[in-house]
Formats: C-alpha cells, structure tokens, sequence
C-alpha cells in the first residue's frame, strides 16, 4: 500500500515530513535522485529522461501512484509522462495543482471560466527550468484572471541547501528577493515553487515583509493527496514497506535529510 514520493534531491522530504504526518498508515517511498541534482539548471530533455527513470524505481517498489515533489520535474515532465509513458494502472501528479486550488481558491475539477482572485500581484520564486517553462502561469490562466505573476529564477539555492550551507542559502534568498521586489514592489502573495525552499520559508517571509502571504507546498499536497486516496483508494500500491533510495552517495545523503528533518532518515542507494 505504498506510495511514492520522487525529487531531485532533498527538497521532496518537506512534502514526504506532511504527508507522513497527514497519512501516517500509508508505507512512503521517496527516490531521491541526488546524483543528478539540481534539475532546474537542465533541458527539458534531460529532466524528462530522469524522472522517467527515477519514477520507474517506484514502480519498482510497489507504488502505484507517485507524486512528483519536484517542481521543476512537474513543470518540464509531468504532462508530457502522463500523455505518453506512464502505464496503464499507474498515476503521476504533480506539485502544481494543489497550490493553484489555494491560490485560486476552486478545485481542480472545477472547468468554469477564469474568474477574479483575491491575490492580484504573485511573487513566484522557483528554478531557473521552472520559471523558463511557465507552467505556473499558464495553469494559473486557466483558472483566474487580472493576476500579475513576477517569477524569479533563484540561481543557487537549491545547491546552497543539498550541501548543508544555509547561511548561503539564506543570503541568496535575501539576494532574490530584493531583485523580485525591484521589479514587483509590493506583491499580495508570494508562491514558494521548489520544494526545497520551504526549509528557507521563514527567511523568504523575513525579507518578503509580514504583509506578503506566502504559500509553501508540502502542506498543502499532503491535503491534496488525502483527498484523492479518500476518492481513489484503489491507487495505493501493493508495497508495505517505507524506504529511502538515493542515487548519490547514501552516508552523505542520510546525514544531510536527518538535519532537515530533525529525525533520524537512512537512505540506501537505488
């Protein structure tokens, strides 16, 4: 009854920590494909071949349905997956939907016409892969209208987090934020669209002002999530056992989780 949960490296644990919480009689089996990390600097070739692989891993592990906790994977791979590789029986989502439904305040099911939004001016802070594929705004269009995106390609964050540096990551926040707000002075909201950022969202917030509403991801796929196990029950998968699997090098990968998490993680390689 196991279900995945795949990321270019760590940032996927903060969605994998709310879900567990959410969940917790569900097996999780998150892939972590640290070897290739960041994603967000490569082409949509190559993050499409990636993901592909990674998610058939899970497959592998008994997981019927995986969620993509990769932004940047969801916006460069996901559609293109679920149009032409992933097998019959077997689902991929990804990470955008759920933050549009908060965002937009309707359900994803919902196909009335786009319609006014409370936020009228978004700050989006993601990779550099996620904000060349405006994926965000394009759904986002989809379901709302009058809303000015601003997105900010957050060069070397990602990076900053997977090697343990945080007073650099905290800098490089600092740095986009500042050359967001040049260009967005006074944005109502503010979307955090890579799951690593928010183990910065208290930084993000800080430099951002407490005006700006900021919306972080793993809480609100952990919602989703439920939601759609409640409606599709039948899509937990036949494996019974949680893991952690890595592409990188597993002592290093497990050191650095157990300090995001504050708990103790293994990872073992795939």
């Amino acid at each position: 009854m196991a279900v995945g949960i795949f990321d270019s490296g760590l940032g996927g644990l903060t969605v994998l920590d709310a879900v567990a919480k959410r969940l917790p009689d569900v097996p999780l089996v998150y892939m972590g494909d640290s070897a290739h990390a960041p994603y967000g600097v490569r082409t949509p070739d190559d993050i499409y071949n990636l993901t592909i692989s990674a998610t058939q891993r899970l497959f592998d592990e008994g997981c019927d349905l995986v969620i993509l906790a990769c932004n940047t994977a969801s916006a460069a791979a996901l559609r293109r997956m679920q149009e032409s590789w992933v097998p019959q029986g077997k689902r991929v989502l990804g990470v955008f939907v759920p933050m549009i439904e908060a965002l937009t305040e309707r359900q994803w099911g919902d196909n009335s016409p786009p319609r006014e939004v409370a936020a009228k001016h978004v700050a989006l802070f993601a990779t550099p892969a996620t904000v060349a594929s405006r994926a965000f705004q394009r759904e986002l269009a989809f379901r709302a209208v009058g809303v000015d995106v601003e997105a900010q390609a957050c060069g070397g964050v990602v990076d900053a987090i997977e090697d343990g540096d945080l007073i650099l990551a905290d800098a490089l926040v600092r740095s986009h934020v500042d050359a967001l707000m040049r260009k967005m002075p006074q944005p109502d909201a503010a979307i955090l669209g890579c799951t690593h950022y928010p183990l910065m969202e208290a930084e993000f917030q800080a430099a951002l002002g407490p005006d700006v509403k900021v919306f972080s991801q793993a809480n609100l796929v952990a919602e989703s999530l439920a939601d759609y196990l409640a409606r599709r029950p039948e899509m937990v998968g036949p494996g019974l056992e949680s893991a952690f699997l890595t592409t990188g090098d597993p002592d290093k990968v497990s050191a650095r989780a157990t300090q995001f998490l504050r708990r103790q993680i293994t990872f073992t390689a795939a």
